[in-house]
């Protein structure tokens, strides 16, 4: 008795499409209609969004092995409150089952079978266990986490005396289902909320945050992003971000569905939790949504809020990008990278031409080497590791003066035991680490002068080879090696109060670092490339360097990766995408515009970045 579900998508014997409504039936152990417009399909709905699927509740003569198989097909089904999926389960069983609480997903599918020894011994019961390998799980909030190891659950079917038909009296928790399924149903999607530290944006433009959650794709999927926008943000992300929305707000009660109208105006009821917000905070809660919004669709262009009875304000699109920043706030001006002679140059970052003059001041006149920069966010100042990886120099991006003493030296007796390349976040304050065994620290410079603050790093295993903060100034991405091998890792930034006379300097901490990157055993670079999402390049076990996307949540995004590079040593990317993709390949400097393909720029040079 065992049940092959590959990729979670087990081939069920009949399907057919309702080919004028757009629905698919999955046929699980109910006969089909035997009249209508009917025709068999292969079941592609990504090609179709408007192509929903349903399951068909169990028949009348179903066998443990149908029940077992049919709740499993209804769970991949865009049934919007899995009612289907809870009448292959007793009555007492299906009140008691929350589908909505969690999410299990399992690599290559799962397998199903019956323990005979049990089953001999209960003729009113029947017992199946599912098996698979697990790779990520979602909780009550919908939020991503990479997962590994066995999944075993066994499920158990009780035969109802009066009808003699079989039923699930103990599910599984929430839903299971394989791998394809879930990328076939489920899209990610931002949602957004507003920096709570200070430090990015300001108070009368905050920084917005994405916070990535999963959506089922064809079951309502905008109104699910509002609902989840109220509720607040996610676990992970609560303790760095604030929402402009009152405690309390949600929809207005008997609001089941949101549409936007002819003029894409989404109008959002809100109950009265929300009544007597001023102009400024309804503008930042309207901003909030359409920044959901616009990640999930093109159909809104306004955000009309509603409460008391009343319009509370409306805002466009374009006017919601006054009201809050997102992701980097200035568009890079120039690419950067170090030429032959280890100087720091530039060159338009839009521009086709690949002439790269040396950048004015103390970091391009040539009077020092470099193995690596970075420039700030408003490219005013630039931060530079000298060849030998022991000194960190912070200079002006403007003519004239001289580079100075460092603001730090590493004593790693050995290159590879000092320094990483600098990062600036929004705030214009400089990170770097220090790899020296002794004293491995992650460093942050207050305006990229004076004493480094040591940032508290908490759970950290293993030593940064790399830094990345995020635009957004709560987020950054490590890449920590640990017995000799290197994975990414991406942390929340926490800081404390303002200095006092007790205390001078600010604590500031990187907490809860999660893998982005489970299924690679080697990272080579990294760069963020979106405001959740990242570019890595890196091999699996016993693998080719590959390069590929991934979100911050551990997840893979759907857009096909970048194409193919040998050789990678260094990629340099932007949170807004609208600069083309660098890198430092076997073939020097190297970009790839949107829709292109790569294209060498030069062929020395070294340690390409944008501001960041």
């Amino acid at each position: 008795m065992a049940a092959d579900r590959e990729g979670g998508a087990r081939r069920m014997p009949r399907r057919a499409v309702y080919a004028a409504c757009g629905v698919v039936l999955l046929s699980g152990c109910a006969s089909m209609p035997d009249d209508g417009d009917l025709r068999g399909v292969d079941y592609t709905p990504r090609q179709d969004s408007q192509v929903r699927v349903f399951a068909v509740p169990p028949g009348e003569d179903a066998t443990p092995t149908d029940i077992v198989d049919g709740f499993l097909e209804a769970l991949t089904s865009d049934d919007p409150h899995y009612e289907t999926a809870k009448l292959y389960l007793t009555p007492e069983a299906a009140k008691q089952w929350e589908p909505e609480r969690s999410a299990t997903v399992l690599a290559n599918g799962m397998e199903s079978y019956a323990d005979p020894a049990e089953n001999r011994d209960h003729a009113s019961s029947y017992f199946v266990t599912l098996a698979g390998t697990e790779v990520g799980a979602l909780d009550a909030q919908q939020s991503y986490s990479p997962a590994a190891g066995d999944y075993r659950r066994q499920i158990q079917l009780t035969r109802n005396k009066k009808n003699g038909q079989w039923r699930i009296s103990r599910p599984p928790r929430g839903i299971v289902l394989g791998q394809s399924d879930f990328e076939r149903n489920y899209m990610s999607v931002n949602k957004y909320y507003f920096a709570s530290n200070g430090v990015a944006g300001s108070p009368s433009r905050p920084m917005a945050v994405a916070d990535p959650v999963f959506v089922r794709e064809r079951v309502d999927p905008m109104t699910h992003m509002v609902r989840s926008l109220l509720d607040g943000p996610t676990v992970w992300l609560d303790q760095v971000v604030r929402s402009s929305f009152p405690t309390g707000t949600k929809l207005k009660p008997g609001v089941e569905s949101l549409t936007p109208d002819g003029q894409n105006t989404l109008t959002v009821p809100l109950n009265d939790s929300a009544a007597r917000v001023g102009p400024g905070k309804c503008r930042e809660m309207a901003a909030q949504l359409l920044f959901t919004l616009q990640n999930l669709t093109s159909a809104v262009d306004q955000i009309e809020l509603e409460a008391g009875g009343r319009q509370l304000c409306l805002v466009s699109a374009d006017s919601a990008d006054s009201v809050a920043a997102r992701g980097a706030t200035e568009r890079p001006e120039f690419l950067y990278f170090l030429d032959g002679r280890h100087r720091l140059v530039r060159m338009p970052a839009r521009s086709k031409d690949n002439e790269a003059l040396a950048v004015p001041g103390p970091l391009g006149d040539g009077a020092n080497q470099f193995w690596s920069a970075g420039v700030a966010r408003r490219e005013d100042l630039a931060a530079g590791v000298s060849l030998d990886r022991r000194a960190l120099f912070v200079g002006s991006l403007l003519s004239g003066g001289s580079l100075g003493e460092p603001v730090l030296v590493s004593q790693g007796r050995a290159e590879t035991d000092r320094l990483t390349a600098p990062s600036w976040d929004a705030a214009g304050d400089l990170w770097v680490a220090d790899r020296d065994p002794k004293r491995p620290r992650l460093l942050l410079f207050d305006g990229g002068k004076g004493e480094p603050v040591e940032v508290e790093t908490p759970g950290l295993d293993g030593r940064i080879d790399s830094v990345r903060v995020a635009g957004d100034g709560v987020r950054i991405a490590l890449v920590v090696e640990k017995a000799g091998k290197q994975s990414l890792l991406i942390g929340r930034i926490e800081r404390g109060d303002k200095p006092t006379e007790a205390d001078e300097r600010t604590r500031v901490a990187v907490l809860e670092l999660r893998s982005a990157t489970p299924e690679l055993e080697e990272v080579t670079t990294m760069s963020w490339v979106g405001e959740s999402r990242l570019v890595v390049v890196g091999t699996k076990q016993g693998g080719v360097q590959q390069m590929q996307y991934v979100l911050v949540d551990g997840s893979t995004p759907e857009a096909p990766p970048p194409a193919a590079l040998t050789g990678v040593e260094e990629i340099a990317g932007t949170e807004d995408g609208g600069v083309p993709l660098v890198a430092h390949s076997e073939d020097g400097i190297v970009r790839m515009p949107t829709g292109e393909q790569w294209q060498k720029v030069v062929k020395d040079g070294t340690a390409p970045v944008y501001p960041g």
